[in-house]
């Protein structure tokens, strides 16, 4: 039998709406009985260990009685998605407008589809990047533009970059 991805991400969204905070992204890694089910929370303050630990056992316990995860054994992991974490949803790019990210396009971009810059403003599935403060590597050359539109729906992934 087949593990379920929506069925436990429906399950962790429900805990983690009771507990204050957000599912970013669950994985399911390694197979037989070296299977590992991360589960990857954030909130706007930041997640602590005790977030953490209560969203594990409340999850971990309706796995279990509702056997999502068939075949016996696996490990449950739940942490925060880090510093440099996925930006999957809407609502990631909205929340995160202002701060430096790094992006991969699935269609090219005025001839690439690698990039990195400020994330200007994001609205109508529509992101707005600025350029300008790249990276080297990812810098616009002098003669293309410093800000660029991409279609949400034109992103493989995007991840922010950490500033320390």
């Amino acid at each position: 039998m087949a593990v379920d991805l929506d069925h436990i991400h429906a399950i962790a969204e429900r805990v983690a709406a009771s507990l204050g905070v957000e599912v970013v992204e669950i994985e399911l890694r390694g197979g037989g009985k070296s299977r590992m089910l991360q589960i990857f929370i954030d909130k706007p303050s930041g997640v602590t260990h005790e977030d953490c630990a209560n969203l594990s056992r409340e999850v971990s316990t309706i796995l279990d009685v509702e056997d999502a995860v068939p075949g016996g054994s696996y490990v449950l992991e739940v942490s925060s998605p880090g510093l440099d974490r996925k930006l999957v949803k809407p609502g990631d790019f909205e929340r995160f407008q202002g701060s430096r990210i790094k992006l991969t396009t699935k269609a090219p971009v005025n001839g690439n589809r690698h990039f990195e810059g400020r994330l200007e403003h994001f609205e109508s599935g529509r992101l707005t990047l600025d350029l300008a403060q790249a990276r080297k590597k990812f810098r616009a050359s002098t003669d293309a533009p410093q800000k660029l539109e991409i279609e949400l729906a034109n992103l493989e992934k995007a991840n922010l970059v950490p500033e320390i």
